[in-house]
């Protein structure tokens, strides 16, 4: 092992890239990944998780304990690098853990989270016991105040381990984010430990930060100089929007700082093992990595507002603007669903004459237009009832191309958004329909002809609370309309592309929910069909 450079590069790939394909590389990638590290003169190579719940499998990087490290590499050249596995603290019993005399691990890293961190030294301080070079890792570096970081670092020094790490784990360090906590470790950190990163690139930083931290350790004193372990993986592979790429670290290395790493190694490896994960399973800067990382917080709550499917980016935004300081990094999905729920009723100004509306609605039949696949295939079935009945139309979150509509109600901001530039450029000649909106849409200009309120019209009894068209027919029940009839709402099927003539409407969710969605549709119709008629012009597959 080469312990004297001030500057060392850990590869992570086998370890963080794991957590895009489930750290299933294969047993012949594992080797191609280690040994071209090994070529390319990687100081510190990672192997992979040791966590005593897994089973034993040759093919992927989770080992149940260290023996199996020593099965997956025990035969294989080293050269100079450090070897290390890392724990999830929690998920590996001490006795799992063979003394590092044995092994073929110089040392372990150990993650854990600030509520743990006490343990987690206890822990750290018994597989030093055992000889390991042991590297302390707090995730989630952001969630320590400069208070509790320095008493980390005190009792991180009476440990006295290899290395103490600055993990970002979802990307949220800017450079002076980061020179500060590296400045709390620089000046209370035992000289003699060295200083880690490990950078995730929500924000794009990664590597420019890897290259802050480089420059500013760099203009310490040679005596006063901490040893700084910076991580990187072969094209970036890892968790969220991937790590810090180690090929961009090599070649920076090289060309300022003295380095003799073998970047054609590091490429072959990405060639060979990683591209074809890549192109399958793709990771790197998103927009949904972007949201998480701009409000501090876990991208699960990011995803949990994008399955909705109903919400506009600015809506998502502004919801995790909300989430409780204690709880943005520790994803709560009942914190988040009552936010979801407290933002779709924000604004209940109703506004309008109802009664008007009223009026208007019960003096004419009343056609309500979905976007189903019928309402294209069963077209003549749909004019001939217009050309017969003269109806009042109201379409739901869409402008039909083939009909002309007297009201759009609107329940869903994305889908408004979608159609808000089609309702701009109306043709003159051309009445433009009346706007009813749930009072979660909002406009870009101006306001809506009438506003109603959100939370009134939701079903709380059902998962999915906001169906539209059971939204809106309850709210022309309450508006006293005996009978309505229904066109382009087939009810749902399980096969994708089936539910909507436009298959670019489609939710990502219906397929899993497609029996749930047309009992609990059945139930609910059967349910206003008490208090008005409700008739369909075109199929469907519900029979209530």
């Amino acid at each position: 092992m080469n312990m004297g450079k001030k500057i060392k590069l850990l590869d992570c790939t086998l370890r963080d890239g794991g957590f895009i394909n489930d750290w299933n590389f294969g047993r012949d990638e594992i080797i191609n990944i280690f040994e071209r590290s090994i070529s390319a003169g990687t100081d510190i190579i990672e192997v992979g998780f040791i966590d005593d719940r897994q089973p034993g499998d040759p093919d992927r990087t989770m080992f149940p304990d260290a023996l199996s490290v020593n099965d997956a590499f025990g035969s294989l050249s080293r050269g100079s690098s450090m070897i290390v596995g890392m724990i999830d603290f929690g998920t590996c019993s001490i006795d799992r853990i063979i003394p590092c005399k044995d092994s073929v691990m110089d040392g372990i890293r150990v993650i854990f989270k600030k509520k743990d961190r006490f343990a987690a030294l206890d822990f750290c301080a018994k597989l030093k016991a055992l000889g390991y070079e042991v590297f302390v890792q707090p995730v989630s570096i952001t969630g320590y105040s400069d208070e509790e970081m320095t008493d980390l670092i005190r009792r991180v020094n009476e440990l006295h381990p290899h290395a103490m790490s600055m993990v970002d784990t979802y990307g949220l360090l800017h450079e002076g984010g980061l020179l500060h906590y590296y400045e709390l470790m620089d000046s209370n950190l035992d000289t003699d430990i060295s200083i880690g990163y490990h950078a995730h690139n929500n924000f794009q930083l990664g590597y420019s930060n890897c290259i802050a931290l480089i420059e500013r350790n760099e203009q310490k004193r040679e005596e006063e100089r901490h040893t700084l372990v910076v991580d990187g993986s072969a094209f970036g592979m890892g968790k969220g929007a991937g790590n810090t790429p180690i090929e961009l670290l090599a070649m920076y290395m090289n060309k300022h700082h003295g380095g003799t790493y073998d970047i054609n190694q590091m490429l072959e490896t990405i060639d060979v093992s990683i591209m074809e994960i890549y192109l399958k399973l793709p990771w790197g800067y998103s927009l949904k990595y972007y949201l998480a990382a701009s409000n501090d917080c876990h991208p699960k709550y990011v995803q949990h507002l994008m399955q909705k499917r109903c919400l506009s980016i600015k809506s998502i935004n502004e919801i995790l603007d909300t989430i409780d300081a204690k709880e943005k990094l520790a994803y709560n999905a009942e914190h988040i669903e009552e936010l979801y729920h407290r933002y779709q009723t924000t604004d209940r100004d109703e506004k309008g004459d109802m009664g008007k509306l009223s009026e208007v609605l019960k003096s004419a039949p009343l056609l309500v237009i979905g976007p189903a696949r019928s309402i294209k295939d069963e077209s003549d079935k749909v004019k001939d009832f217009i050309l017969k009945n003269k109806p009042v139309i109201i379409t739901i979150n869409y402008l039909p191309e083939d009909y002309y509509t007297d009201y759009i109600f609107i329940s869903n901001s994305k889908r408004y958004l979608s159609l808000e530039g089609r309702l701009a450029h109306m043709p003159q000649d051309v009445k433009p329909p009346v706007l009813i909106a749930t009072s979660n849409v909002t406009r870009a200009k101006g306001d809506f002809d009438y506003r109603v309120d959100y939370e009134g019209l939701l079903d709380q009894s059902f998962e999915i609370k906001d169906n539209s068209l059971i939204m809106l027919l309850t709210l022309v029940n309450r508006l006293g309309v005996k009978e309505v009839n229904l066109a382009g709402f087939d009810g749902y099927s399980t096969s994708v592309g089936e539910n909507y003539f436009n298959v670019a409407m489609e939710y990502a969710f219906i397929k899993e929910k497609a029996q749930a969605l047309n009992e609990y549709a059945n139930g609910a119709l059967k349910r206003l069909s008490e208090d008005m008629k409700i008739n369909f012009v075109t199929r469907t597959r519900y029979k209530f």
